[in-house]
């Protein structure tokens, strides 16, 4: 199965969360914070929304920060997934 965004969406996949501090302590599962940093895996056409132009910026692969309490979680088989519009991603992570 393959998810296939439409208009401004963009599928996201996380980043697993640190599993311990830059001071060496060993976070347990529920000390862990959501991660907000993602991978984009698909990335919808664009066009209209709301009655103005949306061109695409993000593309396949990129590395992103999105907002924390933004899109709609999806369960395909073992993977998750969350779709978001592109406006609730807040920025490209560039190595």
């Amino acid at each position: 199965m393959k998810l296939v965004p439409l208009s401004d969406r963009v599928v996201l996949k996380e980043v697993e969360a640190e599993e311990k501090t830059a001071s060496g302590i060993i976070l347990t599962g529920d000390a862990k914070e959501k991660p907000q940093q993602a991978e984009v895996i698909a990335v919808g056409p664009g066009g209209v929304v709301d009655g103005k132009e949306v061109k695409m910026t993000v593309e396949v692969g990129q590395k992103v920060i999105y907002s924390k309490y933004a899109g709609t979680e999806v369960k395909l088989g073992e993977d998750k997934f969350i779709v978001v519009r592109q406006n609730d991603i807040l920025a490209v992570v560039e190595e």
